[in-house]
């Protein structure tokens, strides 16, 4: 079951960039989607244990793990709603690259000759995939490929702080993960509407609201998947688990017209993939929470 539940979580985010799409195309941007989807997760923890909130008001570290998974969420839902999926999936998944580093400065981890390994992987299959057509210095190419980068290094900041601050209660640090995905992704949205780089929320009509909450229901379950299924199988497993959203994204996108797959992109995705495979074995003995 906590396999099960691990794969279910994986299908949820693999599958997560059509309905992004089909909201955008609708009018509702990919940071308002976010708003909405989290917001019903936000509710439930607030209501489940009243004591979350004053220990997260309380603790500022978990003000940096709100602002690392709100901009986790912020960036990978507008990437996969906005550019080429498998790109920007593989790009984020280079977070083993920022995680070794994060954790060496925040962790004070050691630098092992396997972490070395893993980060050159990732960084020869960062330049496979970002290569232009016509050579050239490897270089996101697009706004989709900056923020599936840059969505990378936040989850691993995620990744690294809720490690830090395991000792922490479970809800006050789901509590901090929901506040991100509303108040940063919320937070941008306001300020990028205003300034009229994207639109404000605007669906055709309330029939939308209906798949709308249907998706964050979803999307809540898929997180209480996570949860329950990190917190019974060992980090290095979770991990490897984890790792079947990057061919669901990639199968999904590529039947769907969401993206297309090169021969420089297949290389720079299996390093990509096996500096991630490198990492879920390093350090078995280890629990992580991800988003």
């Amino acid at each position: 079951m906590p396999v099960l539940a691990l794969m279910f979580n994986a299908l949820v985010w693999g599958l997560s960039w059509w309905p992004f799409r089909q909201f955008q195309a609708a009018g509702l941007h990919p940071l308002w989607t976010t708003v909405a989807l989290y917001l019903l997760s936000l509710v439930v923890v607030l209501l489940s244990d009243r004591r979350a909130c004053a220990e997260f008001l309380r603790t500022p570290s978990l003000w940096l793990v709100m602002m690392a998974a709100g901009l986790t969420n912020t960036a990978f839902n507008w990437g996969v709603a906005l550019g080429d999926v498998l790109r920007v999936v593989l790009l984020f998944y280079l977070m083993p690259l920022w995680a070794v580093l994060l954790a060496r400065f925040i962790l004070g981890e050691r630098l092992t000759g396997l972490a070395f390994l893993r980060m050159a992987l990732a960084l020869g299959g960062a330049a496979f995939v970002l290569a232009p057509e016509g050579g050239g210095l490897p270089w996101p190419a697009s706004l989709a490929d900056g923020l599936g980068l840059f969505g990378g290094f936040c989850f691993a900041l995620n990744n690294v702080m809720l490690r830090r601050e395991a000792g922490r209660s479970a809800h006050a640090r789901a509590l901090a993960m929901f506040s991100g995905g509303v108040f940063v992704a919320g937070g941008a949205a306001v300020l990028m509407a205003g300034g009229g780089l994207i639109t404000w929320p605007a669906l055709p009509h309330a029939g939308w609201l209906w798949p709308l909450l249907a998706m964050a229901v979803l999307f809540f379950f898929s997180n209480l998947s996570l949860q329950y299924g990190a917190g019974r199988l060992p980090a290095n497993v979770t991990a490897i688990v984890m790792l079947i959203e990057v061919p669901v994204a990639a199968l999904s996108a590529l039947w769907l017209g969401g993206g297309h797959l090169d021969l420089k992109t297949a290389v720079g995705g299996a390093c990509i993939l096996a500096a991630a495979l490198l990492s879920a074995l390093e350090r078995p003995s280890r629990a992580t929470i991800e988003t």
